[in-house]
This record gives structure tokens, C-alpha cells and sequence, in this order.
């Protein structure tokens, strides 16, 4: 192998290096160094270590995996030194791989030092492929020299995706796969294909089964906040009393006989508590998945925190630290900073819906235990008891984070997507769409979701199987039954009746009114964070203003009808035609049977949109697992139908205009439905919160199932969307994006530029390079140095490139130089070979099994790393970026080196 060629070449050179690698030991001026006795680590979410066949006997720490284990392989520990904000020569060492989810502060991390080279490679999931695939394990020949696929290092926290090398690396497997030619070969290639299918089935099945045990679940313990069912005590009372109110269930009053405060104040005392305390359960549980993050990593909050504090860009020296695209763009890194110029950022991995880092994390940015088993456990559990609580928000956005989190786990019993982090990222896609379908019952809309909303990488045979995916989720939800109604989601409903043309200016109206009401909630939501959220005794205890929103909940919200449903049963409620046949309508008194029962109507909805919109905008962002979506939607669907009715009393009270006077009349009541109205207001709200437009359109077609009503409902979102733009540019997740710095670079607005390359790229900095152009020893104290600028500098996945006569000819990884340094013997005499060089060992034999000489870092070197000329349009630099993903961009002046971009 390449490392092995080398070695005796290598021996021969440093011997003549001897003396030059003393005068090398401060080749980076200003950098500090730690030694082993006073280092001291920060929390930070776990690591993959690296997985290379190379190392497949080296030692392993044991230990149960859980869901800060590595997906991908091993950790280990990084050295990131950070200069002291006292001008000490000493530094702490900084651990950007060790995760603790207590976050007890230094004392604890340093009482738990992180373990080097933790595995899952005997976990379950392992032994079972190991199993079940024994004979693929069989070497495949390859070209004299080649370097494995998979000889790298893995993504560490905050990094990003390698698109191009994990192509490379899968097409590298296919090509090994398919020189197979005998019988083995063969079945396994016909398995391998059946791979992604195999998963897209029992991923949608698993989340339809956890999405069945939710619906149920919570409907049971939000009714027991009013009473039980004397048949059972786990039975809700839609199911104890199918055909209404009877004997079986007993209130909470009736139980209590009146004792303490009379029959009506004694129920509304112990629903008033056992919302709060469902409400702090599902608190409590979501605060088990904090994770403390040094300020080294200049994030604001890795949850739906309208609050935190953006953050200000890094620098290292006269060039920043940081560039950006020319257009005010950041670029894609995260800056790291002393650690005394800002506190640690907390966050906890199963508060909010998770849709925004879901995104991110779908575009390469890597975000370790936010997709695990613990997280998956805490946020389903958590989910049940916030829903149940009565709070206003939904269990639809959390659905995406669990079926994402679903996909991760499930990718691990295949080492096709196991080991590869694009391939990984086509089923967490198909995992997202999925997990649309089951929450509006709509698979067609989880794949438009899919491609408009979260999918950064979505290539057609990816479409398909999401297609598959979703299909199998909504199917399976449908055998289930949750609610006993043969339909998929609460709220699907069925207009019988067509619309009138002279209602298309009221649809009009209703998705104008829409999109500024989803706009206004984005901006209000804002303005409650950053002035209620950000009070020190509520910004230190997330439990307290759990317990303040649930309390006012309670008070202002039990004594209206409507806003005491369920948000999903709400908009049932509110979207359904009138129909005395239906008995999953509550008696509400929204169907009127004159035009004087209209009136009353207004003022009951009037109040109940107040309501409901203030506490849809204080619970968006508290620390327990909800989605926005539902809520948006009753808070919309509360104010068309209040326009429905409007339009309703209007045909009642002048019944002879021409407008009017196709309207047939059934029972004294104009044709005008009220419930489409509602409808077609939540899915402009909606659109207006999240910027969703075709999907949104989409969804609202399978939940009615009429294709009377898709232009009507594609004008209003249509409408609805302009509206938003004009008042609020950026949808709920974009702002929650750009407030925390992910480094996510929209491919959906690209920006316009007007200028080159060249006004962009810094001056070509000496500690930035690798210059091998008296010999392609380097010391590795000089690597360290250089590689500890980078992070100091926030280019956690950038890379330092190597020169010769001022030539690129070669890129080295940060990841991978970082992992090589930490696998030497002795860092402080190591000499590293970072060029390739002739050697009369040129055997193809392998003798012995012999191990690669550490100090050959050949083989984690890039010999043909992307480059421009830095005379480049801009809109090119932005298009390799976004298409190719890359990480860097080297920048080449008349062939010669010249800088890079990130």
C-alpha cells in the first residue's frame, strides 16, 4: 500500500532532517501550546472518530453506545489551543469531540476525561450485517498503489459533508461490488441494490407505528385532565363515549363530589394542574438532552430560541478569520473565539420541532446527537405530554425530527449508508418526507415537503424512494386507525358542495389576510423573545417559563370552547362542513340555522383568535418538544372562519343581489360553506409562517380529497406567499437559520454579484501553508501549529494546502491532518512525510501485514483539490459551492497559488 511504499524512503530522509526539525518547533509566531498536564476540555456534542481498514485492530474503548456515540466510527481527542484572555504562555485544550449531556461546567468534564477510539462496532446492528452478509468481507484486488474508499477520517461536530469525496467513495464500493463476478457476487449485488428499499420500507413503517402509539397516547392523557373512563383508565373518552356523552365517563367534579371548591371549580382547579404538571414532565424530559457548547463555537442556539443572541463573526489576524461571497454571505465555517469572550451555548436536542436543523443537517452540516436513539426516546415521550398538556402547538413539526431520527438509527444496518455521509443523507431525506405524511396524511405532500423544503441533495432515484417511503408510512397509519375513523389525521374532511366565482375575491381576501397573519406571527414571536426570554431568571430556568406558559394557558384558555380542544380537533372543528350526521363535530354552535345565529358566532370566534393567537406566539420556542405548524394553521383557520360567516350573513341578508343569486339555499343557510374558509386561512397562515407554497397546496388537496377546491386553495397560498414576502422576507426556519449562523448556503435565493474572485481572496499567509519545497519532510509540531490556526481562525473542516515552488500541489484536510497528528508516537521529534517520493520498494506483496508508517501522510492528502483562477466570476465560485458542495476552493494567479476560499 502507499503507506508501506514509502517507508523506507521516509527512514532515509529524516535522518538528514534531524537538525532541521529543532529549528522548526516555533514555526507558527504567536501560537501557544498546553502541555498534557494542564489541559482541560469543554462539552461539546461527541464525534465520529475515523474509521479507516488500517485501524481495524487498534484498541477500542468499550462501553454501551447511545445516541452520542459516533455513527461512523470512533472519537478522539482534539487539541484546539486557545489563546488566555490573561496572556498566559499556557492554554487549555480545547476538546471539540467529547460530549456530555449534563453540562456540569470544567469541573465535570475534567472529572471525565473523553475516551480515544470509542466504537459501536460490536454493536447489534454490526453483529447482525456481519451476520447476515459474512461473505462480502472478501478482499477485492486493487490497482497497485490505490488508496481505500474509506480510508479517511470522519466528520467531526460542526463540520461539513464532503459531497464530492463521498461520491468518489461510493463509486469506488460499486466498482469493487460489481468485479465480483462469482455466485456470492452476484446475490450481494442484487442485495445491495435492494439496500435502499429495504430501508425506505422499514423506515416508513417504523414511523407510522410511532406515530399511531403518539396519536393515541396523547389523546388519552389530554381527556384525563377532565375525567376517566370508568370502563378503563387508559381509554380516551372520544372511544368511551363513541356516540356522545354517557354514563361511562366521569368528570373530575362528579368524582370529587364537589369537594373542595364546588363541581365546576374543582374540575377547572385539577385540569388548571395537571396541565402544568404534564407540561413540566415533558420540560423536565427535554432538559435531560442539554448539551453545553464552548463559546469557541460562535452559535447563538441549536433550537427554536427566537432569543439568543446572534452572534458576532471571529477573526484570526488581518484577514478576519472568516470571508464571505462577496455579497455580505458568511461563508461556510463556524468561528471559534477565546473562551472568555462569551458563556457557553446551550441548547437541548429535543426542544422545538427540529425542522430548522433538520434542514441544516440535510445541506452537510454535521450535528452529532441530534439524530440519536436518546434524543428519538425523549422527544416521542416528551411530545405526548406537551400535546396532552393543552399548550398551544402541535405534534405535526416534531414529526420530521422523529422520522429523521428514525432514518439515522435504521442507516446503521447497512454499511453502504453507515459509512458514507451522502448516502446516509438520502434516506434521512426520505425519512423527512415520511414524516410529513403521517402528520397530514398526505404522502404526496411529504415528498413535495421533501423537495421544496428540506432536501438540499435530492437526486431522482432519491424522489422514488421517498415516493415509496411516504407511501408505506401513510398506508400503515391507515391499517392502524389511530382515531377509529378509518382517516389518517384528525383533520381531514370532505366539501360536497362546489364554490362560487364570486367567492374567488373572498379567497382572495382570506390569503392575503393569511400570509400577513403569518408574517406578523414571525415578527410578534421575535418580539416576545427577545423581551420576555431574555430576563435572567427566565433565561436561566427553561422549567419556570414552561410553568408560567402552561399556567396562563389554563387560566384564559379552559373557559372558552374552543380554545380548550386539542389543536388538531380545533381545526377539525373549524375546517368540517355542518353536518348533523358527523358525530366527530363537538358541539360548538358554529352552524347556524338563521342569519341572526351568525352574530354571536363572530364574537365567539373574534375572542378565540385573540386567544389562541397570543398563546401560539408565547409557546413557540419554550424548552418541550412542538411543532408550529398545526398551530398556525386553528390560528388562521379561527380568522376565515370568521370571514366565512361574514361572507355567510352577507348572501342571508341581501338574497336578491345578481352576485348572489346563483347561491342555492339549503335549510334557510346560503350555499357559502364557512369551513372552507377556515381552511383555506390556515394553509395561507401557514404558508405565510413557513413560506410552503406548492406542498402547502398539495396538502390541503389530500385533506380534502376534492380537486373542486385545489384552485381555490392554490390562489390563496399563491396570495398568501406575496403577502409574506412583502411584510417578512424570511419564513420562520430561514430566520431561525440565519439568526444561529448555520452554515447553510440557500440554494433557493442565490444572491447577485458583480464581482471576481480576486476581491474576495486574503493575502497568502505563511501559517497557512505547507511548503515542501526543500523537502517534503515537515516537523509535526509545525503541522500542529498550523492546523491549530485554522481552528483558532473557525475553519474546522478547511484544510492547509501544500506548495512546492509555489505550485498547489496537493490539499491536506483539517479533519484528517488532525486525526493523523493524534496517531503519532512522538509529535515532538516526528518528521511527516506530505509528498509522494520514489522508492526501489516498489513490491505489490505485502509482507508480514505490515502496518503504514504513522508519519506517512500521504495517504490522507488530496492531490487534486478544486482550484480557480482568481480572475473567476463570483457566480461561478457560488454555483461550485452550491452544486458540488464543497468545502474550499484553492485559488491559482498564472498557475501558481494564490489563496482559498471557504
Amino acid at each position: 500500500m502507499a503507506g508501506r511504499k514509502h517507508a523506507p524512503r521516509v527512514r532515509e530522509l529524516r535522518d538528514g532532517q534531524n537538525d532541521s526539525s529543532q529549528n522548526s518547533q516555533n514555526d507558527s509566531d504567536g501560537l501557544l501550546s498546553a502541555e498534557p498536564s494542564q489541559q482541560s476540555y469543554l462539552s461539546v456534542p461527541s464525534s465520529p472518530s475515523s474509521y479507516r481498514r488500517t485501524r481495524a485492530n487498534m484498541n477500542q474503548a468499550g462501553g454501551a453506545p447511545d445516541e452520542r456515540t459516533s455513527l461512523l466510527g470512533t472519537t478522539r481527542a482534539s487539541r484546539i489551543r486557545i489563546a488566555s484572555a490573561h496572556g498566559t504562555p499556557r492554554a487549555p485544550n480545547l476538546s471539540r469531540n467529547q460530549s456530555y449531556g449534563t453540562g456540569e461546567g470544567l469541573e465535570t468534564v475534567r472529572s471525565n476525561p473523553p475516551t480515544r477510539h470509542h466504537s459501536r462496532a460490536n454493536s447489534w446492528g454490526q453483529r447482525l450485517i456481519r451476520a447476515l452478509a459474512d461473505r462480502q468481507e472478501e478482499p477485492v484486488s486493487e490497482p497497485k498503489g490505490a488508496i481505500f474508499p474509506d480510508d479517511r477520517v470522519w466528520y467531526d461536530q460542526f463540520t461539513s459533508t464532503d459531497w464530492v469525496h463521498d461520491s468518489i467513495a461510493d463509486a469506488h464500493r460499486v466498482k469493487a461490488l460489481r468485479s465480483r463476478k462469482d455466485f456470492w457476487g452476484r446475490v450481494y449485488i442484487l442485495f445491495d441494490g435492494a439496500q435502499g428499499w429495504i430501508l425506505s420500507a422499514l423506515v416508513g413503517f417504523v414511523i407510522a407505528v410511532l406515530a399511531y402509539i403518539v396519536d393515541v397516547t396523547e389523546s388519552t392523557f389530554f381527556d384525563f385532565k377532565d375525567g376517566y373512563c370508568a370502563r378503563g383508565w387508559l381509554i380516551s373518552e372520544k372511544r368511551c363515549c363513541p356516540h356522545g356523552p354517557c354514563t361511562d365517563w366521569r368528570d373530575w367534579g362528579e368524582v370529587m363530589h364537589g369537594w373542595p371548591f364546588g363541581e365546576r371549580w374543582t374540575e377547572f382547579v385539577i385540569y388548571l394542574g395537571l396541565a402544568i404538571t404534564l407540561a413540566s414532565v415533558s420540560c423536565l424530559l427535554t432538559l435531560t438532552t442539554k448539551t453545553v457548547v464552548p463559546s469557541a463555537y460562535r452559535l447563538s442556539t441549536l433550537d427554536e430560541n427566537l432569543a439568543a443572541a446572534p452572534v458576532s463573526p471571529g477573526g484570526d489576524g488581518d484577514d478576519g478569520g472568516n470571508s464571505s461571497n462577496g455579497n455580505g454571505t458568511p461563508s461556510r465555517r463556524a468561528s471559534v473565539a477565546p473562551p472568555a469572550a462569551a458563556p457557553s451555548m446551550i441548547y437541548y436536542s429535543a426542544a422545538g420541532s427540529g425542522v430548522a436543523e433538520v434542514r441544516v443537517i440535510l445541506s452537510g452540516f454535521v450535528l452529532h446527537g441530534f439524530l440519536g436513539l436518546k434524543t428519538l426516546i425523549i422527544k416521542t415521550v416528551g411530545l405526548v405530554l406537551s400535546v396532552a398538556s393543552g399548550l398551544s402547538l402541535g405534534k405535526e413539526g416534531p414529526y420530521v425530527h422523529i422520522a429523521t431520527c428514525v432514518g439515522n438509527i435504521a442507516c446503521r444496518l447497512f454499511t453502504k449508508y453507515d459509512r458514507n455521509d451522502a448516502k446516509r443523507r438520502e434516506v434521512l431525506s426520505a425519512a423527512a418526507a415520511a414524516g410529513v405524511a403521517v402528520a397530514f396524511g398526505a404522502p404526496l405532500g411529504g415528498v413535495l415537503f421533501g423537495l421544496e423544503e428540506v432536501a438540499y441533495f435530492f437526486p431522482a432515484k432519491t424522489l422514488f424512494r421517498t415516493f415509496f417511503c411516504c407511501i408505506t408510512a401513510a398506508l400503515t397509519l391507515k391499517f392502524l386507525n389511530p382515531y377509529g375513523t378509518h382517516k389518517i389525521v384528525m383533520f381531514q374532511v370532505r366539501y360536497l358542495i362546489d364554490w362560487e366565482y364570486f367567492e374567488l375575491v373572498s379567497f382572495i381576501l382570506v390569503g392575503v389576510l393569511g400570509g400577513a397573519a403569518g408574517a406578523l406571527f414571525i415578527k410578534a414571536s421575535r418580539k416576545w423573545a427577545v423581551t420576555f426570554r431574555r430576563i435572567p431568571i427566565i433565561k436561566k430556568h427553561p422549567l419556570l417559563e414552561v410553568v408560567l406558559v402552561a399556567l396562563v394557558t389554563g387560566l384564559i384558555g379552559y373557559w372558552n370552547g374552543l380554545t380548550k380542544l386539542p389543536v388538531a380537533k380545533l381545526l377539525y372543528n373549524l375546517a368540517a362542513p355542518c353536518d348533523d350526521r358527523d358525530n366527530n363535530l363537538e358541539d360548538l354552535g358554529l352552524c347556524p340555522d338563521s342569519k341572526a345565529d351568525i352574530p354571536p358566532i363572530l364574537w365567539h370566534l373574534l375572542w378565540a383568535f385573540l386567544i389562541k393567537g397570543f398563546l401560539t406566539i408565547i409557546t413557540f420556542g419554550i424548552k418541550v418538544p412542538a411543532g408550529i405548524y398545526v398551530p398556525s394553521m386553528v390560528v388562521g383557520g379561527l380568522m376565515g372562519r370568521l370571514i366565512g360567516h361574514m361572507v355567510q350573513w352577507l348572501v342571508l341578508a341581501f338574497p336578491d343581489t345578481s352576485m348572489f343569486s346563483s347561491c342555492n339555499k339549503v335549510s334557510s343557510v346560503s350555499c357559502i360553506q364557512p369551513g372552507v374558509y377556515g381552511l383555506i386561512a390556515a394553509g395561507s397562515t401557514m404558508c405565510g409562517v413557513t413560506r410552503l407554497s406548492v406542498t402547502l397546496a398539495v396538502i390541503l388537496f389530500e385533506l380534502t380529497g376534492s380537486l373542486d377546491y385545489v384552485l381555490p386553495f392554490s390562489l390563496a397560498i399563491l396570495v398568501a406567499k406575496w403577502t409574506a414576502d412583502a411584510i417578512e422576507p424570511l419564513s420562520i426556519y430561514d430566520l431561525l437559520t440565519e439568526m444561529n449562523s448555520y452554515p447553510f448556503l440557500n440554494n433557493k435565493h442565490k444572491p447577485v454579484f458583480t464581482s471576481e474572485l480576486i476581491d474576495i481572496v486574503p493575502r497568502v499567509r505563511r501559517e497557512r501553508i505547507i511548503d515542501i519545497s526543500s523537502s517534503p519532510l515537515v516537523p509535526a509540531t509545525s503541522l500542529r501549529s498550523k492546523l491549530e490556526s485554522l481552528h483558532r481562525a473557525g475553519e474546522l473542516d478547511g484544510g492547509l494546502p501544500i506548495i512546492r515552488n509555489d505550485i498547489l500541489v496537493g490539499l491536506i484536510p483539517a479533519p484528517d491532518l488532525e486525526y493523523a497528528l493524534d496517531n503519532l508516537p512522538d509529535e515532538n521529534t516526528a518528521l511527516c512525510l506530505m509528498a509522494n517520493v520514489p522508492s526501489i520498494d516498489d513490491s505489490d506483496d505485502e509482507e508480514g501485514g505490515g502496518r503504514r508508517d504513522p508519519t506517512d501522510f500521504t495517504p490522507y492528502i488530496d492531490p487534486a483539490p478544486v482550484a480557480l483562477d482568481i480572475r473567476s466570476p463570483m457566480d461561478l465560485v457560488y454555483e461550485l459551492f452550491v452544486k458540488l458542495g464543497l468545502r474550499y476552493i484553492c485559488i491559482l494567479r498564472d498557475g501558481k497559488y494564490a489563496g482559498m476560499a471557504s
